[in-house]
């Protein structure tokens, strides 16, 4: 059954710790899928842009007319998260959930694409879906998905790297990176009077910041504001001089960016940087989507998270983020995937993609 090779397949992935220290497990790992796909007499494409490799597998050189999209890379974790195992119907180990299993199904499913087609006198050529797999989205998906979507074109993407098998998402938040400095004048800790203190400066300013974020709604489906870093200060009897925050902005498509750096820039005493700015992640206008919808039974949602699905928006593809169930488990201790939901998205694929193909008229 194609559930079990979907399985074994994850597992054998899961046990390459390809994090983004590790370049080396995320290479070996690209070869591992390199060589399934050589195994399998599936023609692939594989690229690198500064180290990070992206593999596709398509009908056309650079067409699909669906993609499936997944990636490799995976978040840091002990090395025992990457001893895959099964218990009580869940497969667990590091990229379980986020994202091996999407890889694993993908493969799979072109293999028995093209050995439907064999069995017909056909070949690659025809085959309805195509699939990309990258290798950076867990540190942002520039060099891999990024690179990758702007040279094939496809009338549907589908990111297995979210949602769940009865909730198809249809909008992901776009993100804002900033870095706050504050600066101030040193001074010993004995004498504070004679220095300006950076650290009481920062603090000021978030507070001015945090006050664009006060709007709250059932869904939070609002601009959000997260302090996740600070450094500042060298000694506990010095007063410091410079301090530094970085801050990460979520927001929707009723939030102007650009109007609300410079409400942000006008407030604070201090300075600005924006590190890095994606954009909103939305599916696009589609038949493909209600297609999906009635294969997968699902209701479609947003999420408040990123994903590589924001790339689709930025080259103008229609698409959408949908998969497995790790139950929120990504990132965890504990991060699994649920193997009968792995079933689930396997059977309304393949129902979805022979529809589309009998549509096309292939």
């Amino acid at each position: 059954m194609a559930i079990n090779e979907i399985v074994e397949l994850t597992q054998s992935l899961i046990r390459y710790p390809s994090t983004a220290a590790r370049p080396d497990q995320i290479r070996e790992c690209a070869d591992f899928i390199c060589g399934y796909l050589t195994q399998h007499g599936i023609r692939f494409d594989r690229t690198e842009h500064n180290g990070v490799p992206s593999i596709a597998a398509l009908p056309a050189k650079d067409f699909a007319p669906v993609l499936l999209m997944a990636h490799f890379d995976v978040v840091a974790g002990p090395d025992d998260l990457f001893a895959p195992r099964i218990q009580d119907g869940r497969l667990y180990g590091r990229g379980s959930i986020d994202d091996k299993y999407a890889a694993a199904l993908s493969l799979v499913m072109m293999k028995n694409e093209l050995g439907r087609l064999k069995d017909q006198g056909r070949g690659q050529a025809d085959a309805s879906f195509g699939i990309l797999l990258t290798g950076d989205e867990e540190v942002g998906g520039i060099n891999g998905a990024q690179q990758a979507l702007a040279r094939i074109r496809t009338d549907f993407c589908i990111a297995l790297d979210g949602g769940s098998p009865k909730r198809i998402v249809v909008k992901e938040k776009g993100v804002m990176r900033l870095k706050l400095t504050a600066r101030g004048k040193t001074a010993h800790g004995a004498r504070p009077w004679l220095g300006t203190n950076a650290i009481e400066a920062l603090v000021a300013d978030y507070r001015k910041i945090k006050a664009f974020f006060q709007s709250e709604t059932p869904d939070h489906w609002h601009r959000t504001l997260n302090w996740g870093i600070v450094r500042a200060g060298e000694s506990v009897n010095q007063v410091p001089d410079l301090a530094e925050a970085w801050l990460d902005i979520r927001f929707t498509e009723t939030d102007d960016m650009d109007a609300l750096l410079d409400e942000l820039r006008a407030a604070i005493a201090g300075d600005i940087e924006v590190q890095e700015r994606w954009p909103l992640f939305t599916s696009g206008d589609s038949p493909y989507l209600d297609l999906l919808q009635q294969a997968a039974g699902a209701e479609l949602v947003f999420e408040h998270g990123a994903s590589d699905a924001r790339f689709l928006s930025a080259h103008g593809m229609a698409g959408v983020v949908w998969g497995g169930d790790g139950e929120m488990s990504q990132h965890s201790a504990n991060e699994h995937v649920v193997i009968e939901s792995i079933q689930q998205v396997h059977d309304a694929l393949a129902s979805f993609l022979s529809e589309a193909a009998r549509q096309r008229g292939q």
